[in-house]
C-alpha cells in the first residue's frame, strides 16, 4: 500500500492546498496556490468560482509534476477527493458555468431569509435539532430567488465548492455529499430533501443536487483533464465533505466514543455517537457519518485566541516551557473569553471573561488561561453525553493549540481522558482519507490505516484529582453568573 497513492484537494478561503499521500498516511507531495479574488463589504463576502478551478487545476498539475518527477507512476494514483468551506453557494447553468460569484460561508446578507426559513421549517428544525442561520446555504439560495429572480430561473444547480470542483473533474454536475448538504436543508434522518423547501419557500428540488455519502465514487477523471495532468483517466473521483468534517476524519476519530477536539483560534468539538442528538438550545448540531453514526458537535467562542489577546506578540513556546515548571493547577479560575457572548458549551449572548482569585504573576495567569480552555472543553464533552451522545473515551486533538505539550497535559488531566495527537490532522489529509475510502471499504478503516498518531498524553491520577475540584469550581462560577442553567 505504500506504493499506492491518493490525492486530496482542500479549497480554502485563502487558497488551494493539494496533498498526495500513500495508504499508510505518508505525505509525499504538497503544493499550494493562493486565491486572490475576494470581494467584501460589511455583510457580503464573495469569490470567483472560475478562479477556484483555475488555481485547483494549476495546483494539482504542480503536485502531479512533482509526484512524477520523484519516480512514481501515474498508474499508482488511484483516487481523488476534495473538501471546501461549509455553507458556500455557487449557482451554475447546464454546463457548470457560474452565474454569479460564489456567496461565501460567512456572508451574512440572508438575515430575512433565515427568519423566513425558520418560520416555515418549524417541524423540520424541531426534529433535526438545529435552526437555520444566515450563513446556511439554503438561506442564500432563497436570497437569490427573492433578489435575483433571473439568475434563479437560469440556475440548473445550486452547488457547494466541493460539488463544483467534482463537476469539473468528472463532468458529472449536480452531485453533493451528506456533509455539505446539511446547511442546504437536507434531511439527514429521512435521507431526502424535505417537503418544506419546494412547498413553502418555493425552491424546486430539481435545482438542488443529488446526495451521496462521503467516500462514494462519483465518476472518473475526464480524459481531457487526465491528459493535461499526464495521468490515466480511470482514476476514481470520490465524494468529499466540508472542510470541518474532512479534518474530523483526519483527526483519527473512527468509532463511537471518539471525539475530535480542534484547538485553534476557537475550540471546536465533534464526537462519534451511535445516536442522533437534539439540543433545544442550539448549542449542538449533528453531521452524519457515512457508516450511519452521528457526529454531534459545537464550537466555542474561546480557544487559542485568548493567548494572542492577553499575550500579544509573545513567544508562546517560551511561556509553555515556563508553565511546565509551575505547580499545577494554578490558584486562579479563569474563563478566558475575549469578547462578549458564548455559543458552546453553553449559549449566552452576554457571557464574558471572568477571573476568580488574585493574580500574582503573568505566568500564573497564562497557566490559568490554558486551564480555562480545558474546563470549557470538558464541559463540552459532558454536554454531548448529557444530550445522549455515546460516552466519550478517546480524544483526538488538532489545531495550533494542540502542538503545546503542556497544554495537552493540562487538558488530559482536566478531562481525565487520553489525548491522541495525529501527524497530519488537516482537511487536505481528510480529503485523502475520503479518496481512499472505497479502497479500504469504509471510512473508519481508511481513517484507522492512514492516521499516524505521534504523541499520546495520558491523565495523571494525582493531578486529575486536583483538577476535578478546580473544574467543579469553574462550573459553579459559571452558574453564579447565569451562564449554565442546570
Amino acid at each position: 500500500m505504500e506504493k499506492t497513492f491518493v490525492l486530496g484537494i482542500d479549497l480554502g478561503t485563502q487558497g488551494v492546498r493539494v496533498v498526495i499521500a500513500n495508504l499508510w498516511g505518508d505525505v509525499v507531495v504538497e503544493e499550494k496556490e493562493e486565491i486572490v479574488s475576494s470581494f467584501r463589504t460589511e455583510e457580503r463576502f464573495e469569490q470567483d468560482p472560475k478562479e477556484w478551478w483555475e488555481k485547483t487545476r494549476r495546483c494539482v498539475g504542480k503536485a502531479l509534476q512533482s509526484f512524477l518527477s520523484l519516480g512514481y507512476s501515474g498508474e499508482a494514483l488511484l483516487a481523488i477527493s476534495c473538501t471546501s468551506t461549509s455553507g458556500t453557494v455557487v449557482p451554475v447553468d447546464d454546463w457548470g458555468t457560474p452565474l454569479l460569484r460564489a456567496i461565501m460561508y460567512n456572508d451574512s446578507r440572508a438575515k430575512d431569509e433565515a427568519r423566513l426559513v425558520n418560520e416555515e421549517a418549524k417541524d423540520f428544525t424541531a426534529r433535526l435539532g438545529y435552526t437555520f442561520d444566515p450563513s446556511f446555504a439554503l438561506c442564500k439560495v432563497l436570497w437569490i430567488k427573492r433578489n435575483l429572480p433571473k439568475v434563479f430561473e437560469k440556475t440548473r444547480y445550486f452547488l457547494h465548492p466541493t460539488d463544483y470542483l467534482i463537476g469539473h473533474l468528472t463532468g458529472n454536475w449536480g452531485i453533493s455529499d451528506i456533509s455539505n448538504v446539511l446547511k442546504m436543508g437536507y434531511d439527514l434522518i429521512e435521507n431526502r430533501w424535505p417537503h418544506f423547501i419546494p412547498e413553502k419557500i418555493g425552491i424546486p428540488l430539481e435545482k438542488l443536487p443529488q446526495v451521496v455519502k462521503s467516500g462514494t465514487v462519483i465518476g472518473h477523471l475526464l480524459p481531457s483533464i487526465a491528459a493535461e495532468w499526464r495521468i490515466p483517466s480511470n482514476i476514481s473521483v470520490v465524494a468529499g465533505a466540508t472542510d470541518g468534517t474532512a479534518a474530523f476524519y483526519a483527526s483519527g476519530a473512527e468509532r463511537p466514543g471518539d471525539v475530535s477536539s480542534t484547538l485553534g483560534t476557537t475550540l471546536v468539538v465533534r464526537s462519534i455517537s451511535e445516536r442522533h442528538i437534539k439540543d433545544p438550545l442550539g448549542r449542538v448540531y449533528c453531521h452524519l457519518h457515512p457508516e450511519g453514526f452521528w457526529l454531534p458537535g459545537g464550537a466555542s467562542n474561546t480557544g487559542g485566541e485568548c493567548l494572542n489577546h492577553f499575550f500579544p506578540n509573545e513567544n508562546l513556546a517560551n511561556w509553555d516551557e515556563k508553565v511546565a515548571h509551575l505547580p499545577l493547577p494554578s490558584p486562579l479560575i479563569v474563563y478566558p473569553l475575549t469578547r462578549k457572548g458564548e455559543r458552546f458549551p453553553f449559549a449566552h449572548p452576554h457571557a464574558e471573561f471572568f477571573m476568580v482569585g488574585k493574580r500574582k504573576s503573568e505566568l500564573e495567569f497564562y497557566a490559568a488561561c490554558l486551564e480555562g480552555v480545558g474546563y470549557v472543553e470538558r464541559y463540552g464533552f459532558e454536554l454531548l453525553e448529557a444530550l445522549g451522545a455515546t460516552r466519550i473515551q478517546r480524544v483526538f486533538v488538532s489545531g495550533s493549540g494542540s502542538k503545546s505539550a503542556i497544554w495537552r497535559k493540562i487538558r488530559a488531566n482536566i478531562t481525565g481522558l487520553p489525548l491522541y495527537l495525529p501527524r497530519f490532522p488537516d482537511a487536505a489529509m481528510g480529503a485523502c482519507i475520503m479518496a481512499a475510502c472505497p479502497l479500504f471499504g469504509s471510512m473508519s478503516k481508511a481513517t484507522q490505516a492512514m492516521v499516524r498518531i505521534v504523541a499520546v498524553e495520558e491523565p495523571q491520577k494525582d493531578l486529575a484529582v486536583h483538577y476535578e475540584e478546580r473544574y467543579q469550581r469553574f462550573k459553579e462560577e459559571c452558574q453564579k453568573r447565569g451562564y449554565i442553567r442546570e
